[in-house]
């Protein structure tokens, strides 16, 4: 909350753009690294005794859905030019020719604030889209 709350302080401070955007069922779109299976839930009348299912993407309460998430989001950010701060990690800078624009995740909210108005609409909806698969 710190970090939201500075990041909140500097955005008044210098006046820039700032937008706030909810990632619909974030922890769904995390890709799991590793084979995870989990035991039917109890009522499931289609499967045989024993059998689990593969789990493809993560569930909520999957203890490494947030992780998961987090790791696809920070990719797709620093392949279009973000880069992510040594001191917190769910704030991202975008700096070129006068040009700012930062990234701050929190769960599945994301708050972009920046001097240049043109990279604030152009991630909100097309950039983003492609965490949504």
């Amino acid at each position: 909350m710190t970090a939201i709350r500075l990041f909140l302080f500097l955005a008044s401070i210098y006046n820039w753009e700032l937008k706030q955007l909810d990632i619909n069922n974030a922890l769904l779109h995390g890709e799991l690294k590793k084979d995870v299976y989990m035991v039917a839930t109890p009522g499931l009348t289609f499967i045989q005794p024993g059998q689990v299912f593969k789990l493809q993407k993560g569930l909520y309460g999957f203890k490494k859905a947030n992780r998961e998430w987090f790791a696809k989001l920070s990719s797709f950010l620093r392949s279009i030019g973000y880069t992510q701060s040594m001191n917190d990690h769910s704030l991202s800078i975008n700096s070129s020719k006068g040009s700012f624009t930062t990234l701050l995740v929190y769960v599945d909210d994301i708050i972009l604030a920046g001097n240049n108005k043109e990279e604030i609409e152009q991630i909100k909806p097309s950039r983003l889209r492609i965490l949504r698969i």
